[in-house]
């Protein structure tokens, strides 16, 4: 009998029936204790009862109705009761969902999330054992391919050193400065592969941040190394993942750098939420080639290309590190020519 009324089903069933036959017999108390009286007795009876003819007949004395004593209280009952049950059943369902829901959630911001409690009803428990086991699973194929990147980045540094060494002893200095520039890209996609790896497994909790102390901070160091790099605008401390943040700004702010010379960071809050734009002038990215940037270890030909240092992987962290803290990652075309990177951070 517990197993029937383990499942969804059977306590959803359980708490409208209970509501129902509650409803039923308070209806049938009430109307048998202030109904109308019986129909009257036939002539017959009355005869054998003793009273003479031509008498009304005695009828058996019923208490006075009082003011509720009519259909309204029963009915109210039957009423509230169903509603109580319905709320109850809808709570029931949703609750299951709602959790999930949540769990998803969480999964999508931090694979190492706590698995979701196998508490509830019997499917409820199901539900959540499968999506744990989906968890541990994509955590443990993710860890897998990281793994194996790394092993076989590392496996390749190795011959890519000793072919380095073996340039040496080519004599033609085209040739040998052509293969030297192979290698070292070869060697900066790994560099930057292994970076993109780390970027996807790293978590952190969020925390309270002077996020326009971190732009200003970034603009020194910038500036320290020479660059041309200046920050614009006021905000509030905003609730962020420091080294998501960090990093997106890090990426956005040497993409512009590297192909315009110059940028500058501008700050944009109001209650809503906490726009960061990183502006350049530089020769800027047609509008059907922006959402194409973001993918890993695409180029663009011409100006913005490997021949200028980048691999490819940088807006694509960028934007990842911007998806995690719940952002969004635009790029836009600056007035008069250029680049803007716009970065929307929402405030709780």
């Amino acid at each position: 009998m517990r197993g029937r009324f383990d499942t969804l089903f059977g306590r959803l069933f359980g708490v409208l029936l209970i509501a129902i036959v509650l409803a039923h017999l308070l209806a049938f108390f009430w109307f048998h204790h202030y109904g109308p009286p019986p129909p009257p007795p036939p002539m017959s009876a009355s005869l054998s009862n003793g009273q003479p003819p031509g008498q009304p007949p005695a009828y058996p004395r019923r208490p006075p109705r009082p003011w509720f004593g009519g259909p309204l209280v029963p009915l109210t009952f039957q009423f509230i009761s169903l509603i109580i049950a319905a709320w109850y059943g809808a709570k029931l369902l949703s609750r299951p969902i709602q959790r999930l829901s949540e769990a998803a959630e969480r999964l999508s911001e931090n694979l190492d999330s706590p698995p979701l409690e196998e508490v509830g009803p019997r499917e409820a428990r199901q539900a959540a054992n499968t999506f744990n086991q989906m968890q541990k699973r994509i955590r443990e194929q993710v860890q897998q391919r990281g793994r194996m990147l790394g092993a076989v980045s590392h496996d390749l540094r190795t011959p890519l050193s000793r072919l380095k060494l073996r340039l040496e002893q080519i004599e033609d200095s085209k040739l040998q400065g052509q293969m030297r520039q192979d290698l070292d890209d070869m060697i900066k996609m790994l560099d930057a592969t292994l970076s993109y790896l780390h970027e996807q497994r790293t978590s952190e909790a969020e925390q309270w941040m002077d996020v326009q102390a971190l732009v200003e901070s970034l603009c020194e160091n910038a500036q320290d190394q020479g660059a041309k790099v200046q920050a614009q605008g006021h905000c509030a401390p905003l609730l962020v993942q420091p080294m998501a943040l960090q990093s997106c700004i890090n990426n956005l702010l040497d993409n512009a750098l590297r192909y315009a010379g110059q940028a500058t960071l501008a700050l944009e809050d109001n209650r809503e939420h906490l726009l960061i734009k990183v502006i350049d002038h530089g020769p800027g990215i047609a509008a059907d080639k922006r959402e194409a940037v973001f993918e890993p270890f695409f180029r663009l030909e011409g100006s913005r290309n490997r021949n200028s240092g980048g691999v490819g992987l940088g807006m694509t962290i960028a934007r990842e590190a911007a998806g995690r803290m719940g952002g969004q990652l635009l790029l836009d075309e600056t007035p008069g020519g250029g680049l803007t990177a716009v970065l929307r951070l929402p405030r709780p």
